[in-house]
């Protein structure tokens, strides 16, 4: 009996995050290509963080799609794009560029619960979506002033929502995580394999979320 995995159809995944990427390849995932967006992600008014998680990953999916569109290698793609949004209640909190954001983040969060949305969505060459927004919860250690200052030494919170990465130094300061940590990092690996195995993307041998 062969065993060999099925055929699988282009995959693009709309990130230029390295994360996302290892995240992917880890589950035994290479995509096809990386067509990375540039969009603006300052949040609506009045809008809520999992509803700003779900408009980006939608967004950032239907860009890439257009673009692949117009390549013939990349015409039939199913494209993979995900967004991460942390807050403290309803405050969304930014993905830090300057020291001062990172900063004020981190002393928001210390000794604090905050949550984490990350928005995935999965849509096809023919505007088929599938979309799923998985929500973390953690609790930060109380941080003192000699941490939040060692960490920012380290430039991990660039570009970073919340301004940490827990896949590095900050893990020492989650007391406590609920929810996806894959997730926390960028890419929830449950709900992403689930959302490819329904779109035919064979997943260990497209056996997947069998029950037998």
């Amino acid at each position: 009996m062969d065993k060999s995995l099925p055929p699988r159809r282009p995959l693009v995944l709309a990130s230029a995050s390295p994360r996302r990427l290892a995240l992917l390849q880890q589950i035994g995932i290479e995509p096809t290509a990386l067509l990375p967006t540039d969009l603006d992600e300052t949040p609506r008014r009045n809008e809520a963080p999992r509803a700003l998680a779900s408009r980006l990953a939608l967004e950032k999916a239907f860009a890439a799609r257009d673009v692949a569109s117009k390549r013939d290698d990349l015409a039939d793609s199913l494209i993979l794009a995900g967004d991460t949004v942390v807050c403290v209640g309803r405050r969304i909190l930014p993905k830090c560029e300057i020291r001062e954001e990172a900063q004020d983040c981190l002393r928001l969060l210390s000794g604090r619960a905050h949550r984490v949305f990350t928005g995935i969505a999965l849509c096809t060459s023919n505007g088929k979506t599938r979309e799923r927004v998985v929500e973390s919860r953690l609790r930060f250690k109380r941080l003192s002033g000699r941490e939040v200052e060692m960490y920012l030494a380290t430039d991990e919170w660039r570009g970073k929502a919340g301004g940490y990465a827990i896949q590095g130094q900050a893990a020492m300061f989650v007391a406590r995580l609920i929810g996806s940590y894959s997730g926390v990092v960028g890419l929830p690996l449950y709900e992403t394999a689930a959302l490819l195995v329904g779109e035919g993307y064979p997943v260990l041998g497209g056996r997947f979320g069998d029950s037998g």
